[in-house]
């Protein structure tokens, strides 16, 4: 398996191209910008792109949905309760006066614990509500992608609407309990001192989960 981490947009949002080398089939997470760059990539790389995952529905990280599903077929999977709040029309509008087009309509809607599989490789879904109500991880093998719900060294705003600091504290006690410390947090914008961490790291170093823990 390759992961490769790529800032796209202009606001600068991780977009993670995660493929099964023997097969070339692969997906991309938060593809928000940059969309003809991602697809040239693609098709030097010969990769197959089966799915478009969104770790929540902020138009600044799914933005680039429409075209790059129209260029490759790849079903937009999105947890039902964001592809839900963001298809309302105050969700839409919110989006426009921020410079995104609004997210369309996910093809494939999950919920916590759904799988998915993609050349000789399968995600799993953990809801992660605070960021947003439907916020998401996606646990593959032992890496986690966070989205906005876990930076290095902090975490998502709270105050958007749909957003809850209770709800994401919760959210996550629940990844530093449930998964082990070695697992590699790769997170939704380069907020840190480093691209990228651990769980383990995180529980030790990053205040919104070392002092919120029981």
């Amino acid at each position: 398996m390759k992961i490769e981490q790529i800032p796209v947009g202009f606001m600068q949002v991780f977009c993670y191209l995660v493929y099964d080398e023997a097969s070339k089939e692969g997906i991309l997470i938060d593809p928000a910008g940059n969309e003809d760059d991602l697809l040239r990539h693609l098709e030097e790389k010969e990769i197959t792109v089966k799915y478009i995952v969104n770790t929540h529905g902020h138009a600044d990280h799914c933005c680039g949905n429409g075209k790059i599903h129209r260029a490759t077929q790849a079903k937009v999977v999105m947890h039902e309760v964001d592809d839900d709040f963001y298809q309302q029309p105050e969700s839409k509008m919110f989006a426009r006066s921020m410079g995104f087009p609004s997210p369309e309509p996910a093809d494939i809607r999950v919920k916590d614990g759904d799988e998915l599989s993609f050349g000789n490789i399968t995600m799993k879904f953990i809801h992660t509500p605070g960021h947003t109500k439907g916020g998401c991880c996606i646990l593959i093998g032992q890496n986690l992608f966070t989205g906005d719900s876990l930076f290095v060294g902090a975490v998502g705003r709270t105050d958007l609407p749909g957003g809850s600091f209770n709800q994401l504290i919760a959210s996550l006690k629940k990844l530093v309990k449930t998964l082990p410390p070695e697992t590699v947090v790769w997170p939704g914008h380069d907020y840190g001192e480093r691209p990228r961490s651990t769980l383990g790291i995180e529980a030790e170093t990053n205040p919104y989960i070392s002092e919120y823990m029981d």
